[in-house]
């Protein structure tokens, strides 16, 4: 399994899989899977290349979820090494894509081989869900398998998505959850005049700036055992001509929350209004959910992780709902538990993008452990 987590990396590196691009990843996944027992389905929306494998029928359904698409590489002369050759130096092996995430694809892959070599006939059925579009929209990659999947009421039990997930050491991270986030656009409407004569004219910046210092006071939530307190950032904040002598006639301000399950989308909303109104701001005001919370807690998928990395690394890992939004918002919709464990992520598309030779082996043993915790005692 050691080898085979080494060398399927090596090969999925090979592949120039820039976003939306698959460059054959999923072909090459595809027939591995095929030879293993798998039904595939490929789904295809505009430019991106989706696969739904499942092997058996049988609950619980535990599904290995992932993308083959990566980031640019960035100046390729700053590389020490070609960043599509998969190169070995000082027990690391580098190239794009190393631990974000082809990485946890070939380990995947590794561990499933090895658990169905011991038992051919699992308690319980086993899938995949890939996708080349969670680097760049995620408008044509996994929510387009989500709903074909919640179209024919097909619902996942557990689902472990590869995100590279440890900080110092590999096992010492998994995330049972990602906060949501909401964008909002502003805007204050004021009246354009000559700024020698300000009682012609109304100041938007300065008829929003009470409200501004508000809203960055305010205690959305306190959070929860999970999450930390919700945050309201300004991402961006626009006014005036250009000119030094007119006062602008509307402030555009773009915002975000960072927001957690204790709050709803609706309350967050209602709060901003009621904040913008009791300022007396004439507004427009538009939203955008970029991504809801989701949570998986104790029990279950975390608890059976947790001990497969214990078992593997004699490290218990810290459980963290941090960082930016991931394919799991959208699994979660069909999926009742949803946990992201994968390697070492300091490098994530950097230069010299790299993973442990050593972590390969242990992410697959780790992988191959929560198969056997969920589907040989189901």
């Amino acid at each position: 399994m050691t080898r085979k987590a080494l060398q399927y990396t090596r090969e999925l590196i090979a592949r120039r899989s820039l976003t939306p691009e698959d460059a054959g990843c999923q072909d090459w996944l595809g027939e591995k899977l095929d030879r293993l027992g798998f039904t595939l389905e490929t789904v295809r929306s505009g430019a991106v290349i989706n696969l739904w494998a499942r092997r058996g029928t049988a609950a619980p359904l535990l599904c290995f979820a992932g993308h083959t698409d990566v980031v640019p590489t960035g100046p390729l002369e700053q590389w020490h090494s070609d960043p599509f050759t998969p190169t070995e130096r000082d027990g690391q092996l580098y190239g794009r894509g190393a631990a974000d995430m082809k990485g946890s694809i070939a380990a995947f892959l590794a561990a499933v081989e090895a658990f169905l070599a011991e038992h051919p006939e699992p308690a319980g059925s086993i899938a995949w869900l890939i996708t080349s579009d969670e680097e760049g929209p995620a408008v044509d990659g996994t929510a387009k398998v989500v709903e074909r999947l919640a179209a024919r009421n097909e619902l996942i039990d557990y689902c472990i998505v590869g995100e590279p997930t440890c900080v110092s050491q590999f096992g010492d991270m998994m995330k049972n959850g990602r906060r949501g986030s909401l964008h909002g656009r502003l805007r204050v409407n004021g009246v354009q005049a000559h700024i020698a004569y300000p009682h012609l004219g109304k100041n938007p910046i300065h008829l929003a700036a009470p409200a501004i210092a508000e809203l960055a006071e305010t205690v959305w939530d306190a959070g929860n055992e999970y999450f930390p307190p919700t945050t309201w950032q300004i991402s961006n904040l626009h006014s005036g001509t250009g000119a030094m002598n007119v006062i602008p006639g509307h402030a555009d301000i773009a915002f975000n929350f960072r927001f957690s399950t204790a709050s709803t989308v609706d309350g967050l909303q209602q709060r901003v209004r009621a904040i913008l109104d009791r300022h007396g701001l004439d507004y427009d005001l538009t939203w955008e959910l970029g991504a809801k919370p989701f949570l998986t807690p104790r029990g279950g998928l975390v608890d059976a992780l947790a001990a497969a990395i214990i078992d593997t690394t004699r490290i218990s890992p810290e459980l963290s709902t941090t960082g930016g939004t991931s394919d799991g918002r959208f699994i979660a919709d069909i999926a009742r538990e949803v946990v992201e464990f994968g390697p070492i992520n300091a490098s994530i598309h950097k230069i010299d993008e790299h993973v442990g030779i050593e972590e390969l082996a242990q992410l697959a043993q780790v992988y191959q452990g929560v198969l056997q915790r969920l589907l040989v005692s189901a």
